[in-house]
């Protein structure tokens, strides 16, 4: 006698976002080696993809009825949006103040708390429900055009742990969601890469992306905290209109 396949329910459902995970994996590995010679390839390809799988896949942040139009809307690229930048180490007493990280960072002992960058606990405030739990991971200082501005880097305690780095700028309310977006979520895939051996990431805000939450409020999205709200316009990333 043959098993049933798995129909309608909790377990169809675990299958579709194991297979969501694994295509967004498949697809920043290619945006990362795209962007090695060519970031504005790398982000057509991301845009056209992605596009993709918000308009066809059953996990998508899109209530269903909004899928078959759905086409997401972006600033140009624009290169002077992508920087590499130092990781520094957070310093307990004054967060604006730190240090460069020398040498290899220890993401294993961090996620413990036994030592390494990740070892100051704090929870940040969700689109709905509790607060979920991080770990301050560092602090990048990114030269803007209009100057050099600081952002703070966290550890996900939940998952398996991963880099994640959520802003706010001036133009959320308007052209963009309220709440803010993502720039790098690695327990979810969205990873720009980086020398990591050197305490350095990528960042190209011209990646910058929605939430699930500002698709659907079903959806419970962590929100950027004060100190990663910025004075200044982002006018790179996905947009509202």
């Amino acid at each position: 006698m043959q098993p049933e396949p798995i129909g309608d329910g909790a377990g169809r459902a675990s299958l579709e976002l194991a297979d969501w995970r694994r295509r967004v994996a498949e697809l920043y590995v290619e945006v990362r080696r795209r962007a090695a010679t060519d970031p504005g390839d790398a982000w057509d390809h991301w845009r056209a993809v992605r596009d993709g799988l918000y308009r066809e896949h059953p996990q998508s942040p899109v209530p269903a009825e909004a899928r078959p139009g759905f086409r997401s809307r972006h600033w140009p690229y624009d290169p002077a949006w992508r920087f590499e930048v130092e990781i520094r180490a957070p310093d307990p007493g004054n967060p604006a103040a730190s240090s460069p990280v020398s040498g290899a960072i220890d993401f294993g002992s961090a996620v413990g708390g036994g030592g390494g960058l990740a070892a100051l606990s704090l929870q940040l405030p969700m689109s709905t429900g509790e607060a979920l739990s991080f770990s301050s991971l560092g602090v990048v200082e990114v030269p803007f055009r209009a100057g050099a501005r600081t952002l703070s880097l966290y550890w996900m305690a939940g998952y398996a742990g991963g880099i994640f780095l959520p802003f706010r700028d001036t133009t959320n309310g308007t052209a963009t969601y309220g709440a803010g977006r993502y720039l790098l979520d690695t327990a979810k895939s969205a990873d720009l890469g980086g020398d990591i051996a050197n305490g350095r990431l990528i960042l190209d805000f011209n990646f910058a992306f929605h939430p699930s939450c500002a698709f659907d409020p079903r959806w419970s999205c962590p929100l950027a905290p004060p100190e990663n709200r910025l004075d200044i316009a982002v006018e790179a990333g996905e947009r509202l209109q």
